[in-house]
Parts: structure tokens; C-alpha cells; sequence
């Protein structure tokens, strides 16, 4: 692909993924005038609104992947907060919501990438023993989610501190 065609794919999909965020019946139109190219630069690389919404899925998977990659080694705290404050960004980035996609291969994608995050943090010795599989993950998805699409006067830095303190001590400074 061209580098400009290559330009045009990246600027329509993070388009979608704002405007499908924003309102979920949003017509390809609405996102290529977001993306600034004509309706037709949209029509000739998908063919449809849900291959469109398929391919924004996917991009957000691929930069949810690379996050994982390049943050999730090292000592559990620094480890948690590159990866919350890049999660902030990529759920900004990306506002779509991925949990309700109902392709197998991206619910398939997305199941496998939340094994590898509870991996991590089951094999950092923060989670409490005996809590359900899976339960510390969804907390930190959902502390990271509410950070980023319902604060967003919080730079990502002071958000990430912010999540990962929540997450590893709770909100109380005494019990």
C-alpha cells in the first residue's frame, strides 16, 4: 500500500473509532468527513460499516498488544503504571467499546490478551490469593476505563499513579 493510502486507513480508523464512540449509528460518511478524505476513500477499503467497525477492533487489539509487549516485564509497580498510563491513551485514542463485539475472532483476541494481563499480575504477587480468576484484572480494566473516558481533565502520568495506587493499596487510607 501507498504511504499516503497507508495514512488515510490509519487516519480513518481512528475516525471511526471516535465517531462510532460517540454515536454508535454514526454512517460512513460521517466518518470520513471526520477523517478528513472523500466517502469514497472510505467505500473502497471496506466494504461496509461493520467490516469498517471490525477493522477499528482490530487496531485497537494491535495497540493493546503492543502495549502489553513493551510494558508487562520488569518489576510489578513500574511494569503497572507504563501500562496503565498507555492504556489511558489507547482508550482514548481507541473510545470504542470492545467488551460487547461479538466476532468470535476478535472475542477470541481480546480473551487471549486478558490471559496474558492476568498472567502478569497473578505472577507479580499482587493479587490476593483466593480471589476469583480474572476479578483484579476487570478492576484495573475498569478503574483504567473510567479514568480515561470519564476524567479526561487527568493527564495520563497523574491518572496512571493515580489507577495503579488505587489498584494496589484500594482508596482508603485506613481500614
Amino acid at each position: 500500500m501507498r504511504a499516503d493510502a497507508t495514512r488515510n486507513v490509519e487516519a480513518v480508523l481512528r475516525a471511526a473509532a471516535q465517531v462510532f464512540s460517540a454515536d454508535p449509528l454514526a454512517r460512513m460518511a460521517d466518518v470520513a468527513a471526520a477523517a478528513g478524505v472523500d466517502k469514497r476513500t472510505v467505500y473502497r477499503r471496506f466494504d461496509s460499516r461493520e467490516e469498517l467497525l471490525l477493522a477499528v477492533y482490530r487496531a485497537r487489539l494491535d495497540e493493546l498488544e503492543a502495549l502489553i509487549d513493551t510494558t508487562l516485564t520488569g518489576p510489578a509497580r513500574e511494569a503497572l503504571l507504563a501500562f496503565a498510563e498507555g492504556g489511558i491513551r489507547l482508550s482514548r485514542d481507541w473510545p470504542v467499546d470492545i467488551r460487547a463485539v461479538t466476532d468470535p475472532a476478535i472475542q477470541q483476541r481480546r480473551s487471549a490478551l486478558d490471559a496474558r494481563m492476568d498472567e502478569f499480575l497473578r505472577g507479580t504477587g499482587v493479587v490476593a490469593a483466593g480471589l476469583p480468576a480474572g476479578w483484579a484484572l476487570r478492576v484495573l480494566q475498569t478503574q483504567l476505563h473510567t479514568v480515561a473516558q470519564e476524567m479526561p481533565a487527568l493527564e495520563p502520568g497523574p491518572a496512571a499513579a493515580l489507577v495503579v495506587e488505587t489498584f494496589l493499596h484500594g482508596v482508603s487510607g485506613r481500614v
